[in-house]
């Protein structure tokens, strides 16, 4: 009983993770990342941009064996609700980028591959992958 309550004392409230695009990830021209990212996951139909769901998709595959890992870090970590949720964070950031880096349907319209010079969607600059990013409150 006293190993329990050590564990409740360490964890505590508990704590809050986010992952994705945060409200400071912005383009250099101002725009947020999560502007852009919403227009890739849901689509623009009045512009003939289709949807492109990294995001919901990548969490429909994912999201079963978080509980597991996050137990598991929660263990190895002995406990400690900072450095479990700043692992999680990464690990669920890396989900995140490698489901954008993957994607690939549907595809990109020839005249957009023949002006890019690549077919991944959601790669262009970069910027929108490589602002991924996590936050943990506790």
């Amino acid at each position: 009983m006293a190993r329990l309550k050590e564990i409740a004392d360490k964890a505590g409230d508990g704590g809050t993770l986010r992952t994705g695009f945060l409200e400071n990830a912005t383009y250099p021209d101002g725009t947020p990342v999560a502007l852009v990212a919403a227009v890739n996951e849901f689509g623009r139909p009045e512009q003939n941009q289709p949807p492109r769901s990294f995001f919901r998709a990548m969490i429909a595959e994912k999201q079963k064996g978080w509980p597991r890992a996050l137990g598991a870090l929660a263990k190895s970590n002995d406990y400690d609700i900072d450095k479990t949720l700043g692992q999680m964070g990464e690990g669920i950031k890396g989900q995140l980028q490698e489901s954008i880096r993957q994607l690939d349907s549907p595809p990109l319209a020839p005249v957009t591959v023949a002006r890019k010079g690549f077919d991944k969607p959601l790669v262009d600059t970069g910027h929108m992958m490589n602002s991924v990013d996590y936050e943990v409150d506790t």
